[in-house]
């Protein structure tokens, strides 16, 4: 029954992602950095020339619950990134990754490939753009 299959690939696709965020938040976490926080420099260093605001940030994290003010102020106490006044409304902050934030972000991107490595290996390139687009149909309006 196709009901039945739908919702076994459901499944399938639910436990692999809680499987893999849960590895990455434990290696993120013995290197210093939780999974929201290295969401927000990612999201940072795409933009790194340009600052961005929280809500801007939050529009692209993966976790949208997630508190980015707190997460922020956590990346701002560790020199991460920088807070600006914004220019039009002084009331919104603009954030904007440093360069000890990219520097960072390099040293968490070793670990996270190093994670994701055999992961790769497993599947062909075409598994991997069918995989995409499966992905993409299901959460597409």
């Amino acid at each position: 029954m196709k009901e039945d299959t739908y919702f076994e690939a459901v499944h399938k696709i639910i436990t692999a992602g809680h499987m893999i965020t849960d590895s990455i938040n434990r290696l993120l976490k013995s290197s210093g950095s939780t999974e929201p926080q290295y969401n927000v420099l990612q999201i940072l260093s795409i933009k790194k020339d340009e600052a961005l605001t929280v809500d801007q940030i939050q529009d692209g994290m993966v976790q949208r619950n997630s508190n980015v003010s707190r997460i922020v102020d956590k990346l701002l106490a560790n020199g991460l990134v920088t807070r600006i006044e914004c220019a039009e409304n002084r009331r919104k902050k603009d954030i904007k990754i440093t360069k000890e934030g990219l520097e960072y972000l390099k040293e968490l991107n070793l670990v996270v490939e190093y994670y994701h490595s055999p992961m790769m290996e497993k599947l062909e390139k075409k598994e991997l753009e069918s995989l995409k687009f499966l992905i993409s149909k299901l959460t597409s309006d």
